[in-house]
């Protein structure tokens, strides 16, 4: 295993005090730029490694399936339905496995667009708004939560990849 050096940590650190809206959406970015920092400077083929032989996880995939994450939770309060990007009903889990069908840059591109495009969108709506899927109301407060502890838990695979691949350690 070779070690690099990590790359220079950009994330916007959190905010410690302030209204509650401003604390989720602080919070929820730093883990989404988390994710992209652990990402950082590795080449097409890094993205697509497997460091663990057991597992099917990749930073590549982890990318997609938070990219589909980000649209099943939040683009109900766009009023839109988000239809899958990396998978279909018949292949669940090809946002893990069919890494080859976008180049990695078009994936970390898409990612930004939709981020960019649901910051946008909720930003003017309550915490309190609902939306219901099969029988259950889920808050935008809630959403914001869960995404939270979405990225916590895949960024903390991401550092297990991270560190197999080139033995990059960090936060």
């Amino acid at each position: 295993m070779t070690t690099s050096t990590s790359p220079p940590d950009t994330r916007r650190e959190p905010p410690e005090t302030g209204d509650e809206r401003a604390m989720l959406a602080g919070f929820l970015d730093w883990h989404r730029e988390t994710l992209r920092w652990k990402c950082a400077g590795l080449t097409d083929e890094q993205l697509r490694t497997h460091s663990v032989a057991s597992s099917g996880l990749t930073l590549l995939g982890l990318v997609r399936h938070l990219t589909e994450v980000e649209r099943w939770w939040f683009l109900p309060f766009l009023g839109e339905e988000p239809e899958p990007v990396y998978f279909t009903d018949d292949k669940p889990n090809d946002d893990f496995d069919a890494l080859d069908t976008v180049p990695p840059a078009e994936v970390f591109d898409r990612l930004a667009a939709e981020v960019e495009r649901i910051r946008a969108g909720v930003a003017s709506i309550g915490l309190d708004a609902e939306f219901v899927r099969s029988g259950k109301a889920y808050s935008l407060r809630w959403v914001h939560l869960h995404m939270i502890e979405e990225y916590a838990r895949h960024n903390g695979h991401a550092d297990l990849i991270r560190e197999g691949i080139d033995g990059v350690t960090g936060e």
